[in-house]
C-alpha cells in the first residue's frame, strides 16, 4: 500500500510535462472503445492495449459478466453500457476474458464460491444454465478452463446483443463487438473469429 500512496502523492509532479494533454482530457472524453473486462488485479487493459488516458471507457465486473437486458431493472452494468453507447457513442465494444479467471472457476466448481452468497448470485447472471435449478457443473462449459472462459466470452457477447440500443447500432453499422481472451502468463491476446466459435491470435 505504501508504494501506491507514494505514487499517487507524486503523480502530479511526474506528469508536469504533460499538462496540455491532461488539460484536453478535462474538456471531455471521446474514447475509442468501451472495454469490458474482469475485476481481476492481473488484468490491466491499458498495459496490453497501449491505451492512453481517454482512449478506453472501462467497465470492470467480476468475470466480465454482462447480465442480459432487463429494461425495468436498475443495474450499474446496464447504465454504463447505455452511457457509453448513447452519450459517448463509442464505435467499438471489446469484451475481454482472461486465463485463470476466478469467476469462471467458480462457474465450473460451485464449491469454490459456496461461502460467498453474493458472488454466487452474481455468477448466476452469467447465463450458462438452461434451468435455474441446474447444477453449475453441467452448464456445458466443460473442464478446460481456457476453452470454458472463451465460451463464457461468447455468451456475454450474446448478452450485449440483447440490449436494444446496442442491437440497433449493430444493425446500422455504427457499432462493432469484439470478443478477446487475454493470457496472463504470456500476454498473448486472442480474438473471437466472427461467425465462428473459435479464437485466434490478434
Amino acid at each position: 500500500m505504501h508504494h501506491l500512496i507514494e505514487h499517487a502523492r507524486t503523480f502530479s509532479e511526474k506528469i508536469a510535462d504533460q499538462r496540455e494533454e491532461f488539460a484536453r482530457l478535462a474538456q471531455g472524453q471521446q474514447p475509442q472503445a468501451l472495454f469490458i473486462s474482469c475485476s481481476d488485479s492481473r488484468v490491466i487493459p491499458s498495459m496490453f492495449t497501449g491505451a492512453r488516458p481517454g482512449d478506453l471507457f472501462e467497465l470492470r465486473t467480476a468475470g466480465n459478466i454482462v447480465p442480459p437486458y432487463q429494461g425495468q431493472t436498475a443495474c450499474g452494468v446496464a447504465g454504463s453500457l447505455e452511457f457509453a453507447v448513447h452519450a459517448l457513442q463509442v464505435p467499438d465494444i471489446i469484451l475481454c476474458g482472461h486465463s485463470h479467471c476466478g469467476a469462471v472457476q467458480g462457474l465450473l466448481r460451485e464449491q469454490n464460491v459456496q461461502t460467498m452468497p453474493l458472488v454466487r448470485r452474481w455468477l448466476a447472471k452469467a447465463g450458462h444454465r438452461t434451468r435455474p435449478d441446474e447444477p453449475w457443473q453441467t452448464q456445458g462449459l466443460g473442464e478446460d478452463t481456457a476453452a470454458a472462459t472463451q465460451r463464457h466470452v461468447l455468451t456475454q457477447l450474446e448478452h450485449l446483443r440483447s440490449y436494444p440500443f446496442i442491437a440497433r447500432r449493430l444493425e446500422s453499422g455504427r457499432l462493432r463487438l469484439h470478443g478477446w481472451y487475454y493470457t496472463v502468463e504470456t500476454g498473448e491476446v486472442l480474438f473471437a473469429v466472427p461467425g465462428a466459435r473459435a479464437f485466434r491470435p490478434l
